[in-house]
Formats: C-alpha cells, structure tokens, sequence
C-alpha cells in the first residue's frame, strides 16, 4: 500500500506529487498516454500576478520568488513578455474595469501603435499596458516537477483511466482500465474531472464545471517579427492574443459550460473571435494554421479548492484552477504540501477558508 495516490497528471497532479514525495510514498495516475495532455498542454503560460480573483492572486504573487529561481544553473522560469489592453470608443467601460483590475497604466495610443504596428489607428482609441507580465517555460517546469518527483521514489502511470473507487480498512482502493491500486490517502487532482472522481469515491460533487476555451496559431502577420510584441488583450476580454515560436496565437477568450471531454475549438466561436481580433488590426487572418481547445475548470464560486474533505478522511481536493493553474502551481503545491503534512501554511487563514472544499458543501 502506498501513502499517496494522485489522480490527474497535469501540473497541479505534477506539483502535488512532488510536494508529497517529501513525506512518503506516491503514485501518480493518468487516464492519457503522456502526463499534462489536457488543460495543462494547452496554457497561454502567462505569469500575471493581477489577473484572476482575489485567492488566485495571493498565490500567483507568492509563486514568483519560485519562478525567478535559479536552479541546476538554469536560468528563471519567466521570460519578458508584457500585456498591452486595447479599446475602441464604444468599450470605455469595460476598458476602464480592466485597467483597475490589471493594474495597468493607461498609454498614448501612438505609443502602442509603435509597439505593436498591426494596430488599426482608425479603430484603437485607447491603449494600456506593463511590463511585468512574462511567458513561463511550462515544459521545463513540468519535467523538472516529474523528475523531482520520480527521484524522491515516487512512480507515474499514464493510461491508467479510473473506473471505481471504494473505502477500505486501510484507506482506499482505486481501480483503473488494467490496474487496482491501495492507498492511505487519494489527491484528487483530476481537473476537469474533478467532480467525476468525488462521485466515484462515494461523494457528491462541489459543482465544479469545465470550460471549453478555443486558440487559433496564426502565422506572424504582415511577416512582422513578433518575437517582443506584448501579449494583446481587448477590452472586456473578448480576445487575446500572444507572439509564440514566430507566430500568433489568438483566442475568442470563450468560456463555454461543457461536459469533461477532450475539447476542441468550435469553428463558429473562433470565427467570432478572429474577427473581434481582425477589427482591431489591419491585417487580416487569411490562414489558420492550426486550433485547438482546451478545459478551463471553475468552482461556483470561481475560487480553487484545495484541502481536506470533510465529509470523509483521507480525501483531498486540489481542482478547479480555472484559467490560473501554471501562474499559481508553486504556491498551491506548497500549501497543499503543508495541509496534508499538518503544518502551518504560509498563507493567512482567511485564503484558507475561501480555498477550502467544505465552503461548497
């Protein structure tokens, strides 16, 4: 019997088995061939510390100081990048919202032309931006999470879906498509799963709901060198886009209520959001390169949940990141490193409360 079995191997499943590898033996499952393959393979990968609510950005500001560590003679996990909000006249309210909630400063819009010159002057009438937004090198954090945690002892199996879970002396037996496994205690760490998992091991579901967010890779516009554009935001979040490998990724920054599933980009919802994009630009999408889907899970509340169960010993809850998983990782999995090991968080016990599953039940 092991100590810890983690359910999801995405990087709140990574990081979980990494922190718990420190205080007895852990075995990780995964339903898919490769670990990170849902939510977690595709992310923006943006550090904003400003961006999500309240509980999301106390984690993210304090998952930083880990992010720009250096280990291994590697350099930070962050890299520059920049966000830069743009509006035209008739979305002054939502632009204004934004500029409070990103904490950005508000900028001559000749200025952002100079910056990012696919602009449209005739359409942009307000611009925003900071600096302190930047790309984190998700891949590299995921395989060094996976090798710390296979160098603490601990395993991880890919094609192991779940199919029951039931109570035993001991703690648990979990049995998947080929294996059964017992362990004292269950992470479940499922993403948009998460609920799925809870039903299985004999609990009623927190209500947390997947949903689908689409991306289409377009090629570098205008043949523009995009290398150190900003990551673009319009007004209200109706689309973002951002520069990767030479190109641009686009999103209609959609938030569609689906079931648990391996999503895919609507074409009609990404048509809508190209062209909210294309309205504030003068070069117009002439090829999709590539699109893609994927889940972003949310609580009722929008808040993750982290912690203890208290219907039932044994059961922890690490879900429902919504769209803030990566920027937050090193923290979350500290803080649930240190409720499972009984010792005090770093985090006042009000982030606590707002983070705990029994506020759902």
């Amino acid at each position: 019997m092991i100590d810890f079995l983690v359910i999801g191997g995405g990087v709140a499943g990574i990081g979980a088995g990494a922190q718990l590898a420190k205080l007895g033996s852990v075995r990780l499952l995964e339903r898919e061939e490769a670990l990170g393959t849902h939510a977690s393979g595709r992310s923006a990968a943006m550090f904003e510390e400003d961006y999500g609510p309240a509980a999301i950005k106390a984690l993210s500001a304090a998952s930083r100081c880990f992010f720009e560590s250096q280990t291994d003679g590697q350099d930070s996990y962050l890299s520059p990048r920049g966000l830069m909000l743009v509006g035209k006249p008739d979305q002054d309210a939502a632009f204004d919202a934004d500029l409070r909630e990103l904490d950005l400063e508000e900028i001559p819009p000749e200025e952002a032309f100079a910056c990012v010159p696919i602009l449209n002057p005739a359409v942009v009438s307000r611009a925003a931006a900071h600096e302190t937004a930047q790309d984190i090198d998700t891949d590299r954090l995921m395989m060094d999470w996976t090798k710390a945690l296979r160098q603490a002892g601990g395993e991880t199996r890919t094609q192991q879906e779940v199919t029951a879970i039931s109570r035993t002396a001991q703690g648990w037996r979990v049995t998947t498509c080929s294996e059964t496994h017992e362990a004292r205690q269950i992470v479940n760490a499922a993403g948009a799963w998460a609920d799925v998992i809870a039903e299985m091991a004999g609990l009623a579901p927190l209500g947390l709901q997947p949903k689908r967010r689409s991306m289409a890779q377009l090629p570098a516009p205008g043949g523009h060198d995009v290398t150190h554009w900003p990551m673009l935001m319009g007004a209200g979040e109706g689309w973002y886009a951002k520069p990767q490998a030479g190109k641009l990724l686009v999103s209609p920054a959609d938030a569609e209520e689906v079931a648990p599933m391996d999503a895919w980009a609507d074409d009609m919802v990404l048509a809508e959001g190209l062209a909210r994009y294309e309205e504030m630009v003068t070069t117009p999408v002439t090829r999709v390169e590539t699109s893609w889907a994927g889940l972003r899970t949310f609580a009722p509340d929008g808040v993750p949940v982290f912690g203890a169960d208290p219907r039932v010993e044994g059961f922890w809850w690490y879900a429902g990141q919504g769209g803030y998983g990566f920027q937050s990782a090193p923290a979350s999995a500290r803080l649930l490193g240190d409720l499972i090991a009984g010792r005090r968080p770093e985090f006042d016990p009000a982030l606590l409360a707002a983070l705990a599953p029994g506020r759902l039940l």
